[in-house]
């Protein structure tokens, strides 16, 4: 490990013989264990891998079932480790809450970077967030920077708006900056980017939030204190609680998440230690090596492995660890939230655009020098995470493929790849089979009962709804997530093969609010229904052995448009709830004063207006002078002449005729909007602008007033 100023060497040491160990005996397991099921796996087929064919599923089955067992014994490294009282070398087990609490706090900036997000839910979130730092006492050594990345008009015009009425009504006019980037370059990490060249020397440490990210502002305290007593630590990442799951489908991710993560986190921090992977938000960073360190390269290659990196966190993460900083997972944190998707098409939305990202890591694991093992790992379980989908589609077409063989073409006793002068009898081994089958379903479902043991252990099943509540609950959760697995391997496999071929991909806002129709359900499903239904049919004619081993892939394939649509919906979530069923604990317990505010600022009325974000740009006096004094003068050149050309044709015509970019060019400008609004309000009544004052002075609007010069 690189020397690290002011960091302690021997700790350092003692951490890192500590996971070699940890990751030692978790290799051991999890090999002796593939091992195992690939010997039972060439038992099992016909002609025990004597044919390229079954070389070929053996192999896949071997990849497959190890990257399931690497999950499967950390769920069990977790349940030890909470048994055994918890992880005795995690980080914030080094130092005492009064040592903690007694330290210095170092000027850090909270970052809220955003593109095309619902303004006032999100900005309400940032407030919530802002109140509860507020509350202990300690505000005066934050920043708040919103990073806009928007590029329609309508959008970014808002925002500012919106930050100019928040920044007032919190008294942090000077703590609380909005900056919204002209050049939408590299993604997200462009914007943070961006944002540390012109202003990152201003503080220590950052924290990165996400549109949809809270966090306490205990947690948000701790996490500097903890920095500042570990010099050596370059990153430390939070684990995020999914929260406020309206739809059925939110409410099955928010559970899954609130029980299961307390076995996978734990032992995931304990094998990781101080080589822990970034996750992009809800984490601090320190901001001198991140600026010297993280500066992200194009990728040299072809295609996807060409350009820009879209996935940057476990890459920042891998280079903070090249630099010799420590990157910490650090469970014991607690009160970090976050918000699922709504909805399964608004997840496989996400998940096309994180397959590209992910799938990029290859380039990086591979050609980048100097990055440590553990880190590289953390590629490949990422870039696994969707590689697995095509790879499990391709283990079963071989599987078709080798049952088609022996039932539609003869029995060859010398088949290809064969070495050997005596014939191959093709042999079935059923008990074999079964004993198979069994140990791929531990290691998928035995994790989800390791957690309901550890509850009852723990005597936190009423955090929970009860034992028999939770039990159900878990029931539940395993029945959907079996109806959802084949549809999320179909899916997966299209987008790794449109990432391979480079097809070109958009970025957007999440949806938060909108159930799936019909429409849209059988649009996006219908090619999986049709895979499933012919493929069930194939095996049918085949062999009825066969054609049942299908079903509970087929099954979940033919059904995938009516379970989205059910899954979207609030109704059977609200249900549920109200049933005590998918409870998590944030929803029995009184709610704490972050969550509170959160939802009493999100639901608090939006003040509607008749006019756009940009007709309050041109009209509302207040707000023109609002925009004007963030804007810029731009008017050199030919630009002025095109400036010029555009009022006129936005004041003749107004804004519908005009281009997103032609709209953005004259709110960008001071000097346009100065001549939009002298030109609007003096517009002809029967023209466009005249029409909009009009409508405006017959119609009663709350939340109209000009905001004060």
């Amino acid at each position: 490990m690189a020397e690290v100023p002011g960091a302690t060497l021997c700790q350092g040491y003692r951490w890192r013989h500590i996971a070699f160990a940890r990751r030692s005996l978790l290799i051991l397991f999890v090999l002796g264990q593939t091992a195992v099921a690939s010997y039972y796996l060439l038992w099992v087929l016909p002609y025990h891998g004597g044919t390229w064919l079954e070389l070929g599923m053996t192999a896949l089955f071997a990849i497959l079932y190890a990257w399931i067992a690497v999950g499967f014994w950390t769920a069990v490294f977790g349940f030890v480790l909470r048994l055994t009282g918890g992880d005795r070398h995690g980080l914030l087990r080094r130092h005492t809450p009064e040592a903690l609490a007694a330290t210095p706090l170092a000027k850090t900036a909270i970052l809220l970077p955003i593109y095309h997000e619902p303004v006032k839910w999100t900005l309400s979130g940032l407030k919530a967030v802002y109140r509860d730092i507020e509350r202990t006492g300690r505000i005066e050594h934050f920043e708040f920077f919103i990073l806009s990345d928007s590029r329609d008009p309508d959008v970014w015009l808002e925002e500012q708006q919106r930050w100019h009425e928040l920044a007032r009504e919190l008294g942090a006019e000077g703590r609380l900056f909005y900056r919204r980037r002209p050049v939408n370059l590299n993604y997200k990490s462009g914007n943070v980017a961006d944002f540390l060249r012109r202003w990152g020397r201003r503080c220590k440490y950052m924290v990165v939030l996400d549109a949809d990210s809270l966090l306490s502002g205990d947690t948000v305290v701790r996490m500097v204190q903890l920095m500042e007593r570990e010099p050596g630590v370059g990153i430390l990442q939070t684990n995020p609680t999914i929260i406020n799951g309206k739809s059925l489908f939110a409410r099955v991710q928010q559970f899954a998440n609130r029980f299961y993560s307390t076995l996978f986190a734990t032992g995931l921090a304990a094998i990781q230690m101080g080589d822990a992977a970034f996750w992009g938000h809800n984490a601090i960073l320190r901001i001198e090596p991140f600026m010297k360190h993280c500066g992200l390269p194009k990728l040299g290659g072809f295609g996807i492995f060409g350009g820009p990196i879209m996935s940057h966190d476990f890459v920042e993460a891998a280079f903070m660890g090249r630099a010799g900083y420590e990157v910490w997972l650090e469970t014991g944190l607690g009160n970090s939230f976050e918000e699922s998707p709504p909805t399964l098409a608004d997840e496989l939305s996400r998940d096309n655009r994180w397959a590209k990202g992910n799938l990029q890591h290859l380039w990086v694991m591979f050609r980048e020098p100097g990055l440590r093992f553990a880190h590289r790992m953390a590629f490949l379980n990422g870039v696994m995470a969707y590689l697995a989908s095509p790879l499990w589609f391709g283990f079963l077409v071989l599987t078709t493929l080798e049952a088609a063989s022996m039932t539609l073409a003869p029995i060859e006793y010398f088949p290809e790849g064969h070495q050997g002068p005596f014939p191959l009898w093709p042999e079935w081994r059923p008990d074999w089979a079964l004993v198979l089958a069994l140990s791929t379903f531990a290691l998928l479902f035995l994790p989800k009962f390791l957690a309901i043991l550890d509850a009852v252990l723990h005597r936190y099943t009423r955090e929970f709804g009860g034992f028999l509540r939770l039990f159900a609950s878990v029931l539940l959760e395993i029945v959907i997530s079996i109806l959802l697995a084949p549809v999320r391997m179909w899916a997966h496999s299209q987008y790794v093969v449109a990432a391979l071929l480079n097809l070109s991909l958009s970025w957007s806002g999440q949806n938060r609010t909108e159930e799936t129709t019909w429409r849209q359900a059988l649009v996006t499903q219908f090619p999986g229904m049709l895979v499933g239904g012919c493929w069930s049919a194939f095996a049918l004619s085949l062999d009825k052995l066969f054609f049942l081993w299908s079903l509970p892939v087929a099954i979940p394939l033919l059904v995938a448009a009516p379970t989205a649509v059910y899954l979207s919906r609030i109704g059977p979530g609200s249900v549920l709830k109200a049933w005590g069923l998918l409870r998590i604990p944030e929803e029995r317990e009184p709610p704490m004063p972050l969550l509170d505010d959160a939802r009493t600022f999100r639901s608090e009325p939006v003040r509607d207006s008749i006019w756009s974000p940009f007709e309050q740009a041109v009209l509302n006096p207040g707000l023109n002078r609002l925009h004007r004094s963030l804007a810029k003068d731009h008017r050199r050149g030919m630009r002025s002449e095109e400036l010029m050309a555009a009022v006129d044709r936005c004041l003749k015509n107004g804004p519908a005729v005009m281009s997103r970019a032609e709209l953005s060019g004259l709110a960008r400008d001071s000097q346009s909007l100065a001549d939009l609004h002298k030109g609007a309000w003096r517009a002809p009544e029967r023209g466009y602008w005249g029409q909009c004052i009009t409508r405006r002075s017959h119609e009663q609007v709350s939340g109209e007033e000009p905001i004060p010069g």
